[in-house]
């Protein structure tokens, strides 16, 4: 395999990856390859697919609407996302955008709006959220895009709940103040991470999340955090815990 090259610009297609494909990208992508990064024909650039791993693909042609590519080689292989399932309440356009962005960062693969009580955002555009988790992944080198789910009330959610799968509470009140002390029973076992709204669940949902089977509990320490800080600080906890030895 290639060595992973950080500087070589990185897009996402909705199209097959293999030895000698050919891959034509549209005016937006062509616009941004030809206008904004100034490549020509014979420069390469970096595609994925989140089916086929990542290749080096050469410009062939790059014209005012339209650039033809073709992969030439491997860089790297597909690999699976974490098994981690991000649930949240929705924010507001600027502040839910940064949290897709970070909950892809931090490896989340499947994100699932959730309608509490207390929810300031009943409507979510399901279509921008595509578009910032294919952002972030072309930005980190990730090589796929996370689920996304279409909204959910938090009872139906919990109604429904894999008991196999545990869900971590992030919780003010939680009795262990070690975060990964309290997440190590999760490790190894698939894991959902839920942050409320702002102002947090109410007490019928607080009951609720608490009778799911196996719910861990965890503090994020003694400051009362933003829900698009506590996304990163909860996800980044979780990955340190699964990656732990």
């Amino acid at each position: 395999m290639a060595k992973y090259d950080f500087s070589a610009p990185r897009l996402h297609v909705d199209l097959p990856l293999g030895a000698g494909a050919e891959v034509v990208l549209n005016d937006d992508r062509t616009n941004y390859l030809r206008n904004v990064l100034r490549l020509t024909a014979g420069q390469s650039i970096l595609l994925f697919n989140g089916r086929d791993g990542e290749w080096r693909a050469e410009i062939v042609e790059i014209a005012k609407k339209r650039t033809t590519t073709v992969a030439r080689e491997q860089t790297r292989a597909q690999t699976p996302l974490t098994d981690v399932w991000y649930l949240f309440a929705p924010l507001k356009h600027a502040r839910l955008d940064y949290m897709m962005q970070k909950a892809v960062e931090m490896g989340a693969s499947r994100l699932v709006p959730v309608i509490t009580r207390r929810t300031q955002v009943a409507r979510v555009n399901l279509d921008r959220m595509h578009a910032n988790a294919v952002e972030a992944a072309e930005q980190c080198g990730i090589l796929g895009l996370p689920e996304i789910d279409e909204p959910i009330a938090l009872e139906k959610l919990l109604g429904n709940w894999d008991a196999q799968r545990r869900l971590v509470f992030c919780d003010e009140e939680a009795e262990e103040a070690d975060p990964m002390a309290a997440l190590r029973p999760a490790k190894g076992a698939p894991i959902a991470v839920v942050i409320g709204p702002e102002g947090g669940f109410d007490d019928k949902e607080r009951e609720h999340l608490l009778r799911v089977p196996g719910v861990i509990r965890i503090s994020l320490g003694p400051r009362v955090l933003r829900a698009d800080t506590a996304a990163v600080a909860a996800l980044a906890l979780v990955q340190a815990a699964i990656e732990s030895t």
